[in-house]
């Protein structure tokens, strides 16, 4: 899923699902790296967390907003609020660990 300022209020902030959002930029290595690990949660948590990205070139206000400024940064949220964030690409399990809390 992709995740704009436009969308992030509804999809992200008053989704009845916890929410794992990247934010990334096309031009980042270690973005890139995390991609594969990314798409394999949004797979293996499909109806249980929503998981998409946010392209931070694209949507600058919602980065800063969350005063994104090292990427990849990865944050959890459950009813609107922050549970956890990770800055850089840590190994998968570290993923799993985060998601788990939040999903029994």
């Amino acid at each position: 899923m992709e995740f704009t300022d436009a969308n992030f209020e509804t999809e992200v902030l008053q989704a009845s699902e916890p929410v794992l959002v990247d934010f990334w930029a096309p031009w980042c290595g270690p973005c890139r790296m995390l991609t594969p690990t990314i798409e394999e949660l949004a797979d293996e948590y499909a109806g249980r967390v929503k998981v998409g990205k946010l392209n931070t070139d694209e949507n600058q206000q919602t980065a800063a907003g969350y005063a994104v400024t090292s990427i990849p940064t990865v944050i959890l949220f459950r009813n609107g609020e922050i549970v956890d964030k990770v800055v850089g690409a840590p190994p998968r399990a570290h993923f799993d660990n985060m998601l788990s809390a939040v999903t029994g």
